[in-house]
């Protein structure tokens, strides 16, 4: 995958804030240029007098949804690493109401409003003195609702074709047409309320608005690339790691991983429901390998930058084809536990009264140990206390930086 750049990583941090600072400079500089400084231009959407804005607005996100999909789909674009902000719905749907209302009586939004002051428009400066106020105000008062805030109709990461379980290409063409048809009403409500004369408006739009289209259709043409695909493409190096054994922890560093408390870990044990009953580690959570592509949204949406994945099997089979996995779908910090739970059972568990030892680890997976009932993680082994270990092992966790999180529109 080429993109999204690791702009830090390439040119350094001063060169990296030195890049967004021109690409803010130019978003601006466009901004004012179209007219988006007037407040007048601005509120006169709402009188249906003038639909610049959502024409420009909503001609961006179309071009940049129709734009992205087909990078995707040709394997440029990693999907995975663009930040999709979690769904909130109902604190998402009063935010909005609150930030319209303030549109229609401030006549700017947020990044509007900065282009406005910067060119010492009044009203402009009074606008930020307000987002200013409102910010402080928020900060003050957020403690008294912060849990409603913050649950109020999550949803998780979730996207349009997601929530409707529909072909990406599909929903991308559906977004396109319903976006033309919002352009012609547009047009049509600034000819009855504004009085704009539609036969002066130029007739290239229409060839740009078959170009979109075209574009959009070919995203169905094109597809998605599968988890198999995704992993084809990073092969070469991965397999590498596996087979230099980069990516399989020992259980001993597992045990300190747990206790380390600036680290985050989430293991997913991928065996059947019935093994995992029978024994597995306390805090682990049964995701059976046929079911673990399901979760890939839930896994990116760990908003902890210190968030460890481990995989677990009863050997090392599964576990690492669900690190593949994991692995494909560009899951940061994913591990495998070396030896699976035989191994762990046969470090911390060997004495323990009930759990026999039935056979030898062949490398298929298979439990290889018997217990007197199946009682999960009820087992002293389970949870064994780092306290009471030390083990020498080769550290291999090493964390990576996981993309930011980036805001986006006039906000």
């Amino acid at each position: 995958m080429l993109f999204p750049l690791q702009l830090e990583t390439l040119i350094g941090k001063p060169l990296m804030f030195l890049v967004f600072g021109l690409i803010g400079f130019a978003f601006g500089f466009v901004l004012e240029s179209a007219g988006f400084g007037n407040s007048k231009k601005l509120a006169a959407q709402f009188y249906f007098k003038d639909m610049t804005v959502l024409k420009v607005m909503f001609g961006a996100i179309v071009t940049a949804m129709v734009l992205l999909f087909i990078t995707v789909g040709l394997g440029i674009l990693d999907f995975n690493l663009v930040w999709v902000n979690p769904t909130y719905l109902a604190s998402g749907i009063l935010g909005g109401l609150i930030m319209g209302v303030g549109f229609i009586v401030g006549g700017f939004c947020p990044g509007t409003s900065l282009v406005a002051m910067a060119t010492r428009k009044v009203d402009g400066l009074f606008f930020v003195l307000g987002v200013l106020f409102g910010i402080f105000l928020f900060g003050e008062t957020e403690r008294f609702y912060d849990v409603w805030w913050n649950t109020a109709g999550y949803m998780g990461r979730v996207t349009i074709p997601e929530w409707l379980n529909l072909p990406v290409g599909v929903v991308v063409v559906g977004v396109v047409l319903m976006a033309l048809f919002m352009f012609w009403g547009a047009e049509q409500l600034e000819h009855i309320f504004g009085g704009r004369d539609l036969k002066k408006e130029p007739k290239w739009r229409r060839y740009l608005a078959v170009g979109l289209v075209t574009f959009a259709v070919s995203i169905i043409v094109i597809g998605m690339p599968t988890t198999e695909d995704k992993y084809a493409r990073v092969a070469a190096t991965k397999d590498a790691a596996l087979v230099n054994r980069e990516v399989q922890i020992h259980p001993g560093e597992l045990l300190d991983t747990i206790a380390n408390d600036t680290l985050k870990v989430v293991m997913l044990d991928v065996r059947p429901e019935a093994e995992y009953n029978q024994f597995h580690i306390s805090g682990a959570k049964n995701v059976p390998l046929d079911q673990i592509e399901s979760m890939i949204p839930e896994l990116h949406a760990q908003q902890a930058l210190n968030t460890v994945f481990v995989l677990v099997s009863n050997d090392e089979k599964a576990s690492t084809e669900a690190w593949k996995t994991l692995t494909a779908e560009s899951v940061p910090n994913a591990y495998v536990l070396e030896g699976g739970i035989n191994a762990w059972i046969a470090t911390f568990g060997k004495d323990e009264t009930g759990i026999v030892s039935t056979t030898a680890p062949t490398g298929d997976d298979t439990l290889c140990f018997s217990f007197p009932a199946a009682l999960g993680d009820r087992f002293e082994a389970s949870d064994p206390s780092p306290h009471e270990w030390e083990l020498a092992y080769t550290p291999k966790v090493k964390l990576q930086i996981k993309r930011d999180k980036s805001g986006g529109g006039c906000g």
